[in-house]
């Protein structure tokens, strides 16, 4: 079993080296997956000039996801989930290495970049998930939502700049390069991933069945309320935003006084919202006991300013409000992902997430098909604000459930002889 073998000084540090290395890794690789993203679409559109087969493929890559998720819980719960991240940056930069020298050589066909976006996302399921239980291990306990801001930034930055900068590199380098470097940043991922110490999560002697690992998960979901209230809490939210934000974008193009360009300038000031909140919270330590006082005041405040966004006829407004919500909305997936981690025993971690990812992957199609529908009936600012109004009326009475209260203000200093029995009556 490896151990963080580390001076006492050291253990108190976010950038230890462990966490650092697998930062590094990630930056690294978020960007090549940005930039190759963009540079896909592009290029299907460039070869077929179908927006229809462009979206088709956004949904083969998605699926898998979807589908295998639970599974790939049960997985990285039962491995060593060092050699499982380096497995899966592997595949991924060996087959998009693949496709990028295809796409040099005239090679490359449909079927293969839909094939390559199916193991793409079947690879994703199985690392995330380990990426999130291995970050509680390497860190200490206290840092533990700072250190989920760290990793959001990542993804967050690395949207801004690599959409900024994709189409250009498109003009410049060509998608054969681009998918090129997208492949070699998962090797350097891997690479970086190989020098980490990722402590091995303790296991019986005789372990359970693949089926009864699985089933002890959901078991440990239902028995702890607090986690159990607080992951249908998040699945609403996140089904009734993601239908929400959707609609933004037909609002914007027809409404003739807003438009593309702004609806662009928009996204852009959420998304900088975000990697302010995300950067916030990176450097600022909120105690367990304050730690619903800020999920709930960012929630109320958060939720309220995006319902009010598309009823103002100002555009700079509605930037502000974009803006606003994307600092709250940083601050919200922080802490939530850092409770999570700090509250779900190690061997328990991929189940979990995984569980929350299904969940949360398989009700977005939902969320969309049906934002679609009521869009084509009911106004759509009326529509977007009933959305964000919704959950505004759910976080309204948090404070009355003492289950998520005391869950969101878990201490494992004070509360870990609590943990597994935590509201379990």
């Amino acid at each position: 079993m490896e151990t963080l073998n580390t001076a006492d000084s050291a253990k108190l540090r976010l950038w230890n080296r462990n966490f650092l290395l697998l930062w590094q890794g990630q930056l690294v690789s978020s960007l090549g997956d940005t930039i190759y993203a963009i540079a896909l679409g592009f290029w299907i559109l460039a070869v077929t000039g179908s927006t229809a087969l462009m979206g088709i493929l956004m949904a083969a890559s998605t699926l898998p996801r979807v589908l295998v998720g639970l599974l790939a819980g049960v997985a990285v719960d039962r491995s060593d989930r060092k050699w499982m991240l380096i497995a899966m940056d592997l595949i991924r930069g060996v087959l998009i290495v693949g496709i990028g020298l295809a796409a040099y050589r005239g090679w490359i066909q449909i079927w293969m970049v839909f094939a390559a976006g199916v193991v793409l996302s079947a690879c994703s399921a199985f690392f995330f998930p380990a990426v999130s239980s291995s970050i509680p291990d390497i860190v200490p306990k206290e840092k533990v939502v700072q250190a989920n801001s760290a990793f959001s930034l990542i993804y967050t930055g690395s949207g801004i700049v690599g959409n900024s900068a994709g189409g250009f590199l498109y003009q410049t380098l060509g998608a054969p390069l681009m998918f090129l470097l997208n492949g070699i940043s998962y090797v350097i991922s891997a690479a970086a991933i190989l020098l980490i110490r990722i402590p091995a999560i303790p296991r019986p002697a005789l372990p359970q069945s693949f089926g009864l690992d699985f089933r002890s998960g959901l078991a440990f979901l239902w028995r702890v309320r607090g986690l159990r209230y607080s992951m249908g809490l998040f699945s609403v939210l996140n089904f009734f935003s993601v239908m929400g934000i959707m609609l933004l974008l037909p609002l914007f193009q027809k409404t003739p006084a807003l438009g593309p360009g702004l609806y662009g300038l928009l996204m852009a000031g959420i998304m900088c919202g975000a990697f302010g909140g995300f950067l916030l919270t990176s450097f600022l330590t909120v105690k367990p006991a304050r730690r619903f006082p800020v999920f709930y005041l960012c929630g109320v405040v958060g939720m309220a300013a995006f319902a009010v966004l598309p009823l103002v006829a100002s555009f700079p407004l509605m930037l502000g409000l974009g803006f606003f919500f994307g600092v709250t909305n940083a601050v919200l997936n922080a802490l939530i992902t850092g409770v999570l981690q700090i509250t779900v025993p190690a061997e328990m971690r991929g189940k979990v997430f995984s569980l929350l990812g299904t969940v949360s992957g398989g009700l977005t199609p939902i969320a969309f098909a049906l934002g679609g529908v009521l869009g084509e009936v009911i106004p759509l600012r009326i529509m977007i604000a009933l959305c964000f109004g919704i959950t505004w009326l759910f976080f309204l009475p948090l404070p009355l459930s003492p289950a998520i209260t005391r869950y969101f203000n878990f201490d494992p200093a004070r509360d870990r002889l609590e943990a597994t029995r935590q509201e379990s009556a």
